[in-house]
């Protein structure tokens, strides 16, 4: 298993820097996603961030992780 400590990194959302924290695999993850769909993991991040109403950043981006990793497995919430 990899450290799980968690790693804070420094981002750009609309044009602002703000911090996000995340564990190593999460951060893994958000990088394959984003070169998947050709985007800067900052682009990823700022449509997430664009999307995710109340929820906190670091939330909605475990979140869009989950349910990446869900789409990819062929599940959906029906119990797939």
């Amino acid at each position: 298993m990899k450290d799980p400590a968690i790693r804070k990194r420094s981002v750009l959302v609309a044009g602002h820097a703000t911090s996000v924290s995340l564990e190593p695999e999460f951060w893994e993850e958000l990088r394959r996603i984003a070169a998947g769909r050709g985007l800067s993991l900052n682009a990823l991040i700022a449509e997430i961030d664009a999307g995710r109403g109340a929820r906190n950043l670091s939330s909605a981006l475990r979140v869009h992780v989950l349910l990446a990793t869900r789409r990819n497995e062929g599940r959906s919430d029906a119990g797939g």
